[in-house]
């Protein structure tokens, strides 16, 4: 990921490689966070483009990392519930 903008309240980053997936996952937590005031992200181009998440929050940076690390939590949980179905 690369940071196109950085600004107090404001971030937009560049998804290099990602999908829909992974995007829609991390807009939905950011948006659970009471700090976050809106988020979105956007795939100019189904084929080339590569999609972009904005963030406007109190400390965009602390939201994306809470985010981040919510995620991964999740996954590791749904990944255990799998696992005890084998």
């Amino acid at each position: 990921m690369e940071i196109i903008t950085s600004k107090r309240y404001e971030m937009e980053i560049l998804a290099e490689g990602e999908t829909h997936t992974l995007c829609n996952a991390l807009r939905r937590i950011l948006m659970e966070d009471e700090n976050v005031k809106s988020t979105a992200y956007v795939n100019e181009h189904p084929i080339v483009g590569e999609p972009k998440i904005y963030v406007k929050a109190k400390s965009p940076r602390t939201s994306l990392k809470k985010a981040s690390k919510t995620l991964k939590e999740r996954c590791e949980e749904f990944k255990g519930l799998l696992e005890a179905i084998e």
